[in-house]
């Protein structure tokens, strides 16, 4: 085994994703590991690690199979090397930038409803300050 490649058990620690996620983004065609050891185990790159840390940084903020799918496809088409039509290039940047203002806005939400949870406990915390001692 190379010393660039890394087993699976290594690239769940390093993403902090389980052997079962990473598994499951396998068979979704979300990443592929980059080769197979001789005994048959998945053997990744840095850059599969890359995409998985993508695909863990766009889970929490609610995106779908296919949402990852689609930036993935977007990121891989411009990262090609490739020289791409002036046609496609645009249309690939402007799916980026809708990800990015999906994104900015699924923050903002996420914000507002961390604000509503951290008052909801201040309340809470609040009312056991202020009750009577038995």
């Amino acid at each position: 085994m190379s010393s660039e490649h890394m087993q699976i058990g290594e690239v769940a620690a390093r993403t902090e994703l389980s052997l079962r996620t990473i598994r499951h983004y396998e068979e979704t065609g979300l990443v592929i590991p980059s080769a197979r050891s001789q005994g048959g185990f998945r053997l990744y790159t840095e850059a599969d690690v890359a995409r998985l840390m993508v695909i863990r940084r766009m889970k929490p903020l609610g995106f779908s199979l296919d949402e990852m799918r689609a930036l993935l496809e977007a990121t891989d088409r411009l990262d090609s090397g490739e020289p791409l039509p002036a046609d496609e290039h645009a249309e690939l940047l402007a799916r980026l930038r809708h990800f990015e203002e999906a994104a900015q806005q699924r923050v903002a939400d996420l914000r507002t409803q961390l604000a509503r949870a951290e008052e909801f406990a201040g309340t809470l915390r609040e009312r056991l300050t202020r009750a009577p001692a038995r």
